[in-house]
C-alpha cells in the first residue's frame, strides 16, 4: 500500500506542555504532556492505529511556537492533504492547533530537509505588563531598550559562527557551530497597541537553549549600557560564564520553517 507525506504546521501554546518531544511513561506515573504526544494521540484516533509524528526541531517547556513543522506517513488515500486541518484539529486540545497542511515527497523529512529556523523573543518592558502578555512575553520593569545599540551588538553574529559562550551544560551537539542567516531587534505593537521588544534570528539550527541565552545576555548588555563591542567579545571567548542569564521560556516562539534555502551542515 502505498503511503501518502503529510507535512503539518502547528502552532502552540507551549505554557502548560513539558516540551515538544514526546516522553514516554515513567514506571507508576503517566507521560509527561508533550505537544508531539498530543499530536500523535490525534493522529492515533483518525488511523486507529499508532502514526508517529516528525519535528522539525524541539522546543522545550514553556516554549511557544507559530510555525513548527511535522510531517506524517498516511496509509488513508482518501483524505485530500488540507483536510487534515479540520480533522486534527477537532481532536486536538485548544492549545494546539493545525494551521496548514499538504502532501510533500515521500522522502521529505521536517528536520533533515528543513534550512533554516527562525525564533521571535518577545520582551515587555516598562512601568507594568499587560495581563494578556503575561504567558507570552519576559517582562524587563523599568527598562528603555536601545534597539539601535541592540543591533549594533548583534551585527558581529552572522555567518558561520562558533556558539559555544551560548551553549547549556549539557548540550549534546557535535559541534557548536552554527550558521546565523539573520539576527536583528525591532519594536512591535500587540493588538492591544502596547510596544513589545522582538529579537529575531534565522540560523540552520540552535544549540540547546540558545536563544534565550542570547536575550538574556544581549538585554543584560543593555540595560548597563555597554559598548557595543561588549558581545563581540562574549562572542569570542567561547565560554558559557561569560554571557549572561538564560532568559525565561515564555518569551519564546518558534516562528518559522524554511525548506527552500541554501542546506548547510547540521
Amino acid at each position: 500500500m502505498n503511503e501518502k507525506n503529510i507535512l503539518l504546521k502547528i502552532s502552540y501554546d507551549g505554557t502548560d506542555f513539558c516540551g515538544w518531544q514526546r516522553q514516554d511513561k515513567q514506571t507508576g506515573g503517566e507521560a509527561e504532556r508533550t505537544v508531539q504526544g498530543e499530536v500523535e494521540k490525534a493522529l492515533e484516533k483518525m488511523h486507529g492505529c499508532k502514526i508517529n509524528l516528525y519535528g522539525s526541531g524541539r522546543t522545550d517547556s514553556g516554549v511557544h511556537a507559530y510555525g513548527q513543522a511535522a510531517n506524517f506517513y498516511t496509509p488513508i488515500e482518501s483524505i485530500p492533504a488540507k483536510n487534515y486541518i479540520r480533522a486534527l484539529n477537532s481532536f486536538l486540545p485548544s492549545d494546539i492547533r493545525i494551521v496548514d497542511s499538504c502532501e510533500v515527497p515521500p522522502d521529505f523529512n521536517s528536520r533533515k530537509s528543513a534550512t533554516s529556523r527562525t525564533y521571535r523573543y518577545f520582551i515587555a518592558f516598562g512601568q507594568s505588563i499587560c495581563a494578556n502578555n503575561n504567558r507570552f512575553c519576559w517582562y524587563v520593569p523599568n527598562y528603555t531598550p536601545d534597539v539601535k545599540r541592540l543591533n549594533a551588538y548583534v551585527s558581529a553574529f552572522k555567518g558561520e559562527t562558533d556558539c559555544s559562550s551560548f551553549a547549556a551544560a549539557g548540550d549534546e551537539s557535535v559541534s557548536n557551530f552554527r550558521y546565523i542567516e539573520n539576527a536583528e531587534f525591532f519594536l512591535q505593537k500587540d493588538i492591544w497597541g502596547n510596544e513589545l521588544l522582538v529579537f529575531q534570528i534565522e540560523a540552520n539550527a540552535f544549540l540547546w537553549k540558545m536563544v534565550r541565552t542570547l536575550t538574556g545576555t544581549l538585554i543584560n548588555l543593555d540595560l548597563r549600557n555597554a559598548p557595543e563591542n561588549s558581545f563581540q567579545k562574549i562572542l569570542e571567548a567561547k565560554d558559557r560564564s561569560k554571557a549572561g542569564v538564560t532568559a525565561p521560556p515564555q518569551g519564546l516562539f518558534l516562528y518559522e520553517i524554511k525548506f527552500d534555502g541554501i542546506r548547510r551542515h547540521v
